[in-house]
């Protein structure tokens, strides 16, 4: 049986990097730079977190979580809990959820819908990670 993780939790996180490493080939990226910030409100515990996903040239060069203030990025994605981790686990598209208001962009509009495939891509891989939310 797998080992189940807890969502965004340190373990959680080294299984997300080592999974999106595995999975993310440079060239279905299209060889993208960029970088993006979830700000995740409303967290069980109460608290607020982030996720950080950088890519350079397609790879992924950074994939952090935390608490408090999240490293700069080209966009800023800003949802409650509930609305990110139904993103990740695959029940929601990343761009439905923007155009349906549940999640408020800070960035290029236009260039955040012409990526939503490859994050969508991203959560897809997070999706099989088996995690308590």
């Amino acid at each position: 049986m797998s080992e189940m993780y807890t969502y965004l939790d340190a373990a959680w996180t080294v299984e997300a990097r080592k999974r999106l490493e595995a999975a993310l080939d440079p060239e279905k990226m299209n060889g993208i730079t960029t970088s993006m910030a979830d700000i995740y409100e409303a967290c069980p515990d109460g608290k607020s977190r982030w996720l950080f996903v950088q890519c350079e040239g397609g790879k992924l060069a950074r994939f952090d979580v935390g608490e408090g203030e999240p490293p700069e990025a080209e966009f800023r994605i800003v949802g409650s809990y509930a609305t990110l981790a139904a993103i990740s686990k695959g029940e929601l598209g990343s761009q439905k959820a923007l155009m349906t208001g549940r999640l408020k962009l800070k960035g290029n509009m236009a260039k955040a819908l012409r990526l939503a495939p490859l994050a969508d891509r991203i959560n897809k891989v997070l999706s099989t990670i088996p995690s308590n939310y």
